[in-house]
């Protein structure tokens, strides 16, 4: 049976409605004279996150070279055999004039020998430890990333036994044994670590930072040589590091210490923490600060700055967790203090003028 025709309404097709635009900003004039206010009045150097404390990238592990590793090994040994024979032929050439100088020379060389090998023993314990706090946090991250509640109770005992020996530590410790078993979550325990061992010993360590930075400031303003300046603030630095060091638990010895080293200045050639600094220094310095400070002081406080930036550095290499419950800090942390002490120190030396 066939349909019997029928008509249709083809309604035409509604018209879009147009997108609203943001109305056109109407033409200004602007002076040239207050032009450097309005951009400084628009930027805001301490607003934004300071990209030179960012996480750095992953560095992917080097690989070392078998045959360097074989040339070492007996380039040490046929060394090591060098330095036996002529201390073997020594004794012997000693024996051969006066046997109580054969004797004097075997006990030298029985202690020397027995301070080697402690020496030997105590590098290898601060490399260990320097290890197992770099292994440590990269486990810490892993848990907080994949919230692994094994692995994250596995890195607070760690934790816990090497600050043992901190009394800085004592009352978080108390508190992370009575909540180990209560907290569920693998990322919440590591949170409550953070917060209960590392905020007294970050708080020690910001404080040295900036007792460092005053210092390098005000020598570096009253020197009268570059090179003195350069030495000090190499000096300060070094000496800066083994203090952080020590108090995150490291206690590294001279090997140890220079993989530290590396790892700092690693950390710091990857977010360019150094540039960053000077232009961020510099940005301010140009925006008032050197209209109230004479130059000396000005370059003590970008050299103060620096070494500010070298040891946020080596808080980052030597803390033991990363730093994700608990703010990292950043140049705003001791720029405010280093100008305040900078004018200060100007208001000490021209009272008397007065």
């Amino acid at each position: 049976m066939s349909r019997a025709p029928a008509s249709f309404r083809v309604d035409p097709p509604k018209p879009e409605k147009p997108e609203k635009t943001a109305p056109k900003r109407k033409p200004q004039a602007i002076d040239p004279g207050n032009a450097v206010a309005v951009v400084a009045e628009s930027e805001d150097y301490f607003a934004e996150q300071d990209m030179a404390l960012a996480d750095p990238p992953p560095i992917p592990p080097r690989r070392r070279s078998i045959l360097g590793r074989v040339f070492f090994a007996a380039f040490g040994v046929l060394l090591s055999l060098a330095i036996g024979l002529w201390t073997d032929q020594l004794i012997r050439d000693l024996y051969n004039r006066a046997d109580w100088l054969g004797w004097l020379a075997l006990g030298v060389a029985a202690i020397g020998l027995t301070a080697f090998i402690a020496i030997l023993t105590r590098e290898a314990l601060g490399i260990m430890r320097l290890a197992s706090i770099e292994t440590m946090r990269r486990d810490a991250a892993d848990a907080i990333e994949r919230n692994d509640a094994k692995e994250a109770r596995k890195t607070v005992d760690h934790l816990m036994g090497l600050l043992a020996g901190k009394p800085e530590t004592a009352a978080g410790r108390a508190t992370l044994e009575s909540l180990k078993d209560d907290v569920i979550d693998g990322a919440d325990l590591l949170t409550v670590a953070e917060k209960e061992l590392l905020a007294p010993l970050d708080a020690a360590a910001r404080q040295q930072v900036l007792n460092a930075a005053k210092r390098v400031s005000v020598v570096t303003a009253v020197s009268p040589r570059a090179l003195v300046d350069i030495i000090y603030v190499l000096f300060e630095a070094a000496r800066l590091t083994r203090r952080i060091a020590d108090l995150y638990g490291g206690r590294p010895g001279f090997l140890g210490f220079m993989r530290l080293v590396r790892s700092i200045f690693t950390h710091l050639a990857i977010t360019g923490s150094m540039a960053a600094g000077e232009t961020l220094v510099q940005q301010v310095v140009g925006h008032g600060l050197a209209a109230r400070l004479s130059a000396k002081l000005g370059e003590g406080v970008v050299n103060g700055m620096m070494t500010a930036r070298i040891g946020i550095a080596a808080m980052d290499a030597a803390r033991p967790l990363p730093f994700t419950a608990l703010q990292r800090p950043g140049v705003g942390d001791f720029l405010k203090a280093l100008t305040s002490f900078a004018s200060s120190e100007k208001d000490k030396k021209e009272a008397p003028k007065a």
